[in-house]
């Protein structure tokens, strides 16, 4: 069994063709990145084949998704263990210089009281400005 197969059979993730690949490219990446950056990688993606595998990486917690204000949804691998819960959140960070949105998680999100009778189902915290490579 390969380490890409490793990774999904601990989500419980059955591995085909396309999802090896997808998590391939995702452990790749340094930052997350939208469908269409991941579409863009494959030379024949069929997109709905693509979106269906990313669902399931979200269902199973394999990914994460983030919304940086940029208008399009992100995707980025959760860390070995990760399940998701509001304990496990960390900060993003956004460029605004390349694009890009880094996961800083190192960075947890602070423990936020809500009024009561409020529920909290999830947080997201993007911090903005230069990433290392843009403020050089």
């Amino acid at each position: 069994m390969t380490e890409l197969e490793k990774i999904l059979q601990q989500k419980a993730i059955k591995p085909t063709a396309m999802r090896l690949l997808v998590v391939e490219k995702l452990l790749k990446q340094q930052y997350a990145v939208s469908h269409k950056e991941l579409a863009e990688q494959f030379e024949k993606a069929d997109n709905i084949t693509l979106f269906r595998t990313l669902k399931v990486f979200l269902e199973h917690k394999l990914v994460h998704t983030i919304d940086d204000g940029s208008g399009v949804i992100k995707y980025a691998l959760c860390q070995s263990g990760c399940n998701c819960n509001l304990s496990e959140l960390h900060t993003h960070f956004y460029c605004t210089d390349c694009k890009h949105t880094f996961c800083l998680t190192e960075t947890e999100i602070p423990n936020i009281e809500v009024p009561q009778n409020f529920k909290l189902d999830g947080a997201n915290l993007v911090l903005k400005g230069k990433c290392d490579k843009c403020n050089k």
